[in-house]
């Protein structure tokens, strides 16, 4: 496995992720050396959720407001319904994506995670997946959709769901070991 030491990943949520898509691949992170932040546009604690119970509250280690892409080496993006649909009404949190994106830093999303990256304008040209709900969202929005459990395209690792967990931790760990891509220019940019 890769080596994630001297690597510092925000995790960006707002209250309604879906629990497992956090608590999963941050363990996988923190396993790996990485340290990892949770970032929100909500001060204090933010709620997960089990699928449509409300789950654990978890502390927010950086505000949105004073958070900034130069300070991290990669981010990921948990799904849940309600969590990426209010970041991606939040125009800081779009900003705060769209800067990863802009530096190649890797980028992992799973489930309705891939909300924020079109809303962010990044998902033009790549090769996605999502959960099946987001699809045509991702189409419309330009990029290929695939029915497959994880994808790697150009530093954006996508899932579909927690089922997917095993397989999308093995490969986020190994970009954000890979570091920065010269990728990255949105295809509209």
């Amino acid at each position: 496995m890769a080596v994630l030491t001297d690597k510092k990943v925000a995790i960006l949520v707002a209250d309604g992720f879906e629990q497992q898509e956090l608590t999963g691949p941050r363990e996988a992170l923190d396993a790996a050396g990485a340290e990892t932040l949770i970032v929100s546009p909500k001060d204090g604690e933010v709620e997960g959720w089990n699928h449509y119970d409300k789950g654990d509250k978890f502390p927010v280690d950086v505000p949105l407001a004073s958070a900034r892409a130069d300070d991290f080496d990669a981010l990921l993006l948990p799904g849940g319904v309600a969590n990426p649909d209010q970041l991606r009404m939040t125009p800081a949190a779009v900003a705060f994506v769209k800067d990863f994106f802009d530096a190649g830093k890797p980028i992992a999303v799973i489930c309705h995670g891939p909300w924020t990256l079109i809303e962010a304008g990044v998902v033009d040209g790549k090769k996605m997946t999502s959960w099946p709900s987001v699809k045509t969202d991702l189409i419309n929005a330009g990029a290929e959709w695939v029915d497959e459990a994880v994808v790697v395209d150009n530093g954006i690792i996508s899932s579909r769901n927690p089922d997917d967990i095993p397989v999308f931790n093995q490969k986020m760990i190994e970009e954000f070991a890979e570091g920065s891509h010269s990728r990255q220019r949105a295809a509209n940019s």
